[in-house]
């Protein structure tokens, strides 16, 4: 019986994710770029809200403390993403623009692609759809041949699925 319970739980788990549209659109050596799309029931000002509060909504597993109650956003154009904890920090992102209730635009290597000097420009528009908003993240790095970018597409969409999902799920 219990096996009945855990495939009943993880089926109503899996109904209520909201639905993601992600695709890596293209890749190469030297560059990627990402796509993602998904629909919530919050109104785009609920949405952008949430999405200027990346502690609210980023998986902790995908912070460099393990904790996403350290990550903070600074939202003003030259602004930071970033994470502190105890004596460390880390940057994860500079805004490059700012559209409030609309666009949030960073300049935000993520991860393992900092230490790469590779350039990642994460766009993410929200926009009105009936009661609710659809939300949009696009993501385009490139680097040198050297970076082996096309290997890391999967993984790193994988991460911003992930991390749309939570966006857009309500609390």
């Amino acid at each position: 019986m219990n096996k009945l319970k855990e495939i009943l739980i993880a089926t109503v788990a899996a109904l209520a994710m909201p639905v993601v549209n992600a695709e890596v659109v293209s890749s190469s050596a030297d560059h990627y770029r990402l796509s993602h799309k998904a629909s919530s029931s919050m109104t785009p000002d609920e949405l952008w809200l949430r999405l200027v509060q990346p502690d609210t909504w980023w998986h902790p597993d995908h912070t460099y403390s393990g904790d996403s109650t350290n990550l903070s956003l600074d939202l003003r154009a030259g602004g930071h993403w970033s994470e502190q904890w105890a004596d460390n920090s880390v940057l994860h992102g500079i805004v490059l623009n700012v559209d409030k209730g609309k666009l949030l635009r960073l300049d935000a290597p993520f991860g393992p692609l900092q230490s790469m000097a590779v350039t990642v420009i994460w766009t993410i528009r929200i926009e009105a759809d009936g009661d609710g908003s659809v939300v949009m993240f696009e993501e385009l790095a490139n680097g040198v041949s050297t970076s082996q970018l096309d290997e890391l597409a999967g993984a790193v969409d994988g991460v911003k699925s992930e991390a749309l999902a939570r966006l857009v799920r309500k609390k």
